[in-house]
């Protein structure tokens, strides 16, 4: 039997040294799959009904049996088998295809990774530092792994429109006016869509599009207001700003720890999320992690 696939067993209830049932049970752990029917008499119907509700046993036929009918049951257990099979078939397919996906997603991570090291190892490390605060604050609202690493995700990659950017445009204390703040909304834009275009990231690609929406409204691309913007790019605006302000991407003096916690709380409820900002500036910040490898969020995220 361990080496053959078998639709059907049909056993007598009462055979020497072994009861069917015993018998149905250690064949149903060899073979889940294979559709089982026990033979039995009025006198033993009562001890079958555990086996049947617990899957043991498909039917059970009691003797004397009709021939016309015993061979209807037989011919419905091995339709019952065929669409076991298919329904196998079909989880066997999605676990490969959600391999295939997690695959995808992890090839497309790293490779954003190294492009980043490549266009600048200052860059690199923002982002690994900007997914662990984030991470930071999700755990703080007690998220679920999935939503954790949704959001680590879109940490690791809100800067990838900016492997194509000149370097002076990703200055955040930059002025763009014209057609270099069009240029810059372009290549964002054009960022998404190329976290988008990788399957299952699409809500991570949403998240990287909304962090420049500021909560009183007069952010972009949409001018969302307040709890409008997702929750996920509230808090990654927050994280990424902390981060920025405190190693900034050029040669302009760095914040202290303190000084960066008030500018976001005189930026709460304008630009960012005030409870937000609350409970980063809350998080204990007296051993500061510098995240130089990846956090437990992006490692999460690396591992999907």
């Amino acid at each position: 039997m361990t080496s053959h696939d078998v639709a059907l067993i049909i056993s007598d209830q009462r055979m020497p040294g072994m009861t069917g049932i015993t018998f149905l049970k250690k064949a149903a752990e060899m073979r889940p799959q294979t559709v089982r029917i026990i033979l039995t008499g009025y006198t033993d119907v009562d001890t079958l009904v555990e086996s049947i509700n617990s899957g043991v046993v498909y039917k059970y036929v009691t003797k004397p049996w009709s021939n016309g009918d015993l061979q209807q049951t037989v011919k419905r257990a091995i339709e019952h088998y065929e669409t076991l099979k298919q329904q196998n078939r079909l989880v066997q397919e999605n676990k490969r295809l959600q391999l295939c996906v997690k695959a995808t997603v992890r090839g497309f991570v790293n490779l954003a990774m190294q492009m980043f090291d490549l266009k600048d190892p200052m860059l690199h490390s923002h982002v690994r530092r900007t997914a662990g605060y984030a991470a930071d604050i999700g755990n703080a609202l007690n998220m679920n792994a999935g939503e954790l690493e949704q959001l680590s995700l879109a940490a690791m990659l809100h800067e990838v429109a900016h492997i194509r950017l000149p370097a002076g445009m990703r200055a955040p204390n930059s002025i763009l006016r014209g057609e270099e703040l069009e240029s810059m909304h372009n290549y964002v834009g054009e960022g998404v869509k190329l976290i988008a275009d990788v399957p299952a990231l699409d809500e991570v690609a949403a998240i990287v599009n909304f962090r420049h929406e500021q909560y009183d409204g007069t952010g972009y691309p949409n001018r969302l207001v307040g709890d409008d913007i997702p929750l996920h790019a509230r808090i990654l605006a927050i994280a990424d700003a902390y981060d920025e302000m405190r190693e900034p991407p050029t040669d302009a003096p760095a914040f202290g720890h303190e000084d960066a916690l008030l500018v976001l709380q005189s930026g709460g409820g304008t630009q960012y999320d005030p409870l937000l900002v609350s409970i980063f500036c809350d998080l204990d910040f007296s051993n500061e992690p510098q995240y130089t490898s990846a956090p437990v969020g992006a490692e999460l995220a690396l591992q999907i």
